[in-house]
């Protein structure tokens, strides 16, 4: 049996529009477009939450083919105001804001309906929009696949530490011992809003060390630089443990009870085999309840590396040939 070539990364090509898009609220998202700006349009959604969306991301798509939108979540990468400034209101940055800001932008760069792309904690908002706006989407590809449940949560922050129980011991003693048995993504994101710096910097790098424990499981895997960098982590430590101390701001079981709204709706779940840190159940139970999507399952792949993300692009390609041009841009509204 011959084996399936994947494709290498897309050459990236240089936006062809860019700007900063008001959501209200004080936010200001930062966006841009590349590729053909007559292909099918697809939005991708970044994961963290509060990771960004790097211009790397354009590799996922073939430039020739794909109109492609990037941008920032609320309070990251590019976005203003960033999380990572000193005193920051996170009370207007929860999913229902995150499901209407990529209504807006859709609105603001006039597509109809378009492809939408999510990885990690951007397969959770990926789910929510669609499932909230399904006559806007055409397809939906997500790989290393969540649903920031409140008992994934609880897996990563606190069943993870039977795997690494010396790097657990560490991260569960940066919260003070009286919250220890309690929410700890919702204790850490007390510690990183705190007034001291120095009590904010020590829970991000805390918080930032168990991120990589868990997520680099993969054969070769090494130090995310991401955290090197004082402003980053503070940055995505407060958004992460936002959501997570919140279970994503969604009702308990919402994104598999409203999996039939994408009845119709193509669909791909890329997920590595030996993702610890987003059991391979969740996408296989997605699958069950959205028979028009295809589970792809990476044998040699973790949430933070392998193949996956190769799989990923031929995926988006496969739905690619199916949307074809049913997807154009808007002409009339």
């Amino acid at each position: 049996m011959t084996a399936v070539r994947l494709p290498e990364p897309w050459q990236m090509s240089d936006p062809f529009d860019e700007g900063m898009l008001d959501v209200g609220d004080g936010h200001r998202l930062h966006y841009e477009q590349s590729g053909n700006p007559e292909g099918i349009p697809v939005v991708f959604l970044h994961g963290g939450p509060g990771s960004g969306a790097g211009p790397t991301r354009r590799k996922t798509f073939d430039p020739e083919v794909f109109r492609i939108v990037l941008f920032d979540q609320r309070n990251s990468g590019r976005s203003t105001p960033s999380a990572a400034e000193p005193v920051v209101d996170l009370s207007t940055n929860t999913t229902p804001h995150l499901v209407a800001d990529i209504e807006r932008l859709r609105e603001h760069v006039g597509v109809d309906r378009w492809m939408v792309v999510g990885v990690s904690w951007g397969a959770t908002l990926g789910l929510a929009y669609a499932e909230a706006h399904p006559h806007r989407v055409t397809a939906v590809a997500l790989g290393a696949v969540t649903n920031t449940s409140a008992r994934e949560v609880e897996w990563i922050t606190r069943d993870m530490g039977r795997v690494f129980p010396r790097e657990w011991a560490r991260f569960v003693a940066g919260v003070p011992e009286a919250e220890r048995d309690d929410n700890l993504a919702a204790a850490y994101s007390r510690l990183l809003h705190h007034p001291d710096p120095g009590v904010r910097e020590k829970a991000a790098k805390h918080w930032c060390d168990w991120e990589d424990t868990h997520v680099a499981t993969f054969p070769g895997a090494t130090h995310d630089p991401r955290y090197d960098d004082p402003a980053f982590r503070l940055a995505f430590g407060r958004l992460v443990t936002h959501y997570w101390g919140n279970a994503g701001f969604l009702e308990d079981g919402q994104l598999m009870r409203d999996l039939p709204r994408l009845a119709g709706i193509p669909g791909a779940l890329v997920h590595g085999r030996t993702d610890i840190s987003s059991p391979l159940d969740i996408p296989w139970r997605i699958a069950q309840g959205w028979p028009d999507a295809e589970l792809v399952v990476v044998g040699d792949a973790s949430h933070g590396g392998g193949s996956w993300s190769a799989e990923l692009r031929a995926a988006v390609a496969r739905l690619g040939e199916r949307v074809g041009a049913s997807a154009g841009p808007r002409t009339d509204d």
